[in-house]
C-alpha cells in the first residue's frame, strides 16, 4: 500500500507533486480556500476549518485510526501550527507541536535565543502605550509587531519615542490587542532555505530582500550577494536556531537581518517559504523544496542535498498606487521580455488595490533569470516596470482591522485561542 499522509490546506499543485511522489493523500482544506483541480490527486478530500481544533483533531483521529497516517503535512502559513498538533496527538514523526509553537510564538521564539545566545535582542510583550513608550525610552528605535502571524501582518517601524503616540493610535485602530516590541534592527535583510534530516540541517538557499524602508517585501533576489564568511555565519545562526526549537526534519525559512554585530534572525516558520522564493530556489539550485518534504515519507528517503549555483534569478512584486482599478496594462510584453520566466497580475479592472499593510496586498508580480545576481534583479524590475496598473483613488478609504484581514483570508492567528473562547 502507498503511504498515506494528511495534508492540511493542499493546493493542487501541492497535492500533485505528493502524488507524484508515490503518497496517497487526504486533504482537509477550508472550504473558501479549497481548489477544485486538487481533488483529482487526493484519496479523499474533507472540506473543514483545519484551524477549528477540537473538529480536525476529531476528524484525524478518526481517519488515522482507519487508516493511518504516516505525517501530517501543511504547507500553508496557517496550518504549520496544526499539523504539530495533530502530530503529537496521532504520535506521528515530524515535527511536534513544543516546536511548532515555538516557532509560531515570536515572543517565545526571542526568548529562546536570547535565552541561548543566539543572536540576542532586546525586546518586551505587553498592550500599553506606557509599555510602548518606556520601551521606545530605552532603546531609542523599535519595531512593534503582534506575537503571531507572517506577512508583515501589523508590523511598524517607530523611529524616535516622538513616534510612540502615533503607533499606540494606529494599533488601537488597527486592533493588534497584545504586541511585542524589539529593538529595531538594521541592515540587509535576508531569507534563508534550509531542509533537515534526521537533525542535520542543510542550508539551501540565502536570498536577499528588498523592503523599499518599508515592512512588506517589495522583491527578493537569490542567490543574496554576501562574502562567504557572512554567509558561514549566518549557516552556523540559523543550524544554532534550528536545534534549539528541536526541529528535526523538513522544511524551514528563516528570516535574518544582517547586523553591524552580526546576524540576526527575525522569525522561522517549519514551511517552505511564500513569496515565489521557491520557485527562486529551484531555478537556481534545481531542489523543489515542497517535492522533499513529501520525500520525507518514501522508504528511500531525502536524495543528497548539495547545493550547486546556477545562475540567479529574482521576483519583483506590483504595488500600484491604491484605488479602483481602471486599466491593466503591458502584462503580455513583460512575459516576453528577456530572462522572465513568470508574470503574473491578480487584479482585474473594476477590482480594487488596497493599501499595502501586508503581502496579500500586494497585486502581482514578475520573476526573472539570468547568469548573475544584478542582471536577473535589473530584468525583474524591468519586467514588472512593464505591466502599468491604472487605479483611481476611491472616494474614502474604509477603516480596515487586524481582524478585517485574517478574516478575508479566513484565517485566524492563534487557533488554540480561538477555539478556547
Amino acid at each position: 500500500m502507498r503511504p498515506r499522509i494528511l495534508l492540511l490546506g493542499g493546493t493542487e499543485a501541492g497535492v500533485r507533486k505528493a502524488a507524484e511522489c508515490g503518497l496517497d493523500v487526504v486533504n482537509i482544506e477550508k472550504p473558501a480556500l479549497f481548489e477544485p483541480a486538487a481533488r483529482a490527486y487526493c484519496v479523499q478530500t474533507h472540506l473543514v476549518d483545519y484551524q477549528d481544533i477540537g473538529l480536525v483533531t476529531a476528524l484525524a483521529r478518526t481517519l488515522h485510526a482507519h487508516r493511518p497516517f504516516r505525517r501530517v503535512v501543511s504547507q500553508t502559513e496557517a496550518g504549520p501550527l496544526v499539523a504539530g498538533h495533530l502530530t503529537t496527538v496521532l504520535g506521528l514523526t515530524g515535527t511536534g507541536v513544543a516546536t511548532a509553537r515555538l516557532l509560531h510564538d515570536k515572543a517565545a521564539l526571542r526568548a529562546l535565543l536570547n535565552e541561548r545566545g543566539i543572536g540576542p535582542v532586546a525586546f518586551r510583550v505587553g498592550g500599553s502605550q506606557s509599555m510602548l513608550r518606556a520601551f521606545a525610552e530605552r532603546h531609542g528605535a523599535l519595531v512593534v509587531k503582534p506575537t503571531m502571524g507572517s506577512g508583515s501582518l501589523g508590523v511598524r517601524k517607530v523611529h524616535t519615542p516622538e513616534q510612540v503616540p502615533e503607533a499606540w493610535a494606529w494599533l488601537d485602530a488597527f486592533g493588534v490587542g497584545e504586541f511585542m516590541v524589539e529593538e529595531l534592527l538594521t541592515g540587509t535583510e535576508i531569507s534563508v532555505e534550509s531542509f533537515s534530516v534526521a537533525g542535520h540541517h542543510t542550508v539551501l538557499a540565502i536570498s536577499r530582500k528588498d523592503n523599499g524602508g518599508g515592512v512588506v517585501a517589495l522583491g527578493h533576489v537569490l542567490p543574496a550577494p554576501l562574502s562567504a564568511g557572512c554567509a558561514a555565519e549566518v549557516e552556523d545562526m540559523v543550524r544554532r536556531m534550528l536545534d534549539a526549537v528541536g526541529l528535526v526534519d523538513g522544511p524551514a525559512h528563516t528570516e535574518l537581518i544582517l547586523t553591524a554585530e552580526g546576524p540576526r534572525v527575525v522569525e522561522s516558520h517549519p514551511r517552505c517559504a511564500g513569496g515565489r522564493i521557491g520557485e527562486l530556489v529551484e531555478l537556481v539550485y534545481g531542489f523543489d523544496v515542497e517535492r522533499l518534504t513529501y520525500q520525507l515519507v518514501l522508504p528511500g528517503g531525502v536524495p543528497a542535498l548539495d547545493p550547486v549555483t546556477r545562475g540567479a534569478a529574482a521576483v519583483r512584486f506590483l504595488t500600484p498606487s491604491p484605488g479602483r482599478v481602471r486599466a491593466v496594462e503591458g502584462l503580455a510584453a513583460a512575459r516576453q521580455a528577456e530572462g522572465v520566466v513568470r508574470a503574473e497580475v491578480g487584479v482585474d479592472p473594476g477590482g480594487q488595490v488596497e493599501p499595502l499593510r501586508w503581502s496579500e496586498d500586494r497585486s502581482g508580480l514578475v520573476v526573472a533569470r539570468a547568469e548573475d545576481v544584478a542582471t536577473a534583479e535589473w530584468r525583474a524590475r524591468r519586467a514588472a516596470a512593464l505591466i502599468r496598473i491604472h487605479t483611481e483613488p476611491l472616494p474614502a478609504e474604509p477603516t480596515t482591522t487586524m481582524h478585517d484581514l485574517l478574516a478575508a483570508a479566513d484565517e485566524v492567528l492563534d487557533p488554540f485561542g480561538a477555539s478556547a473562547s
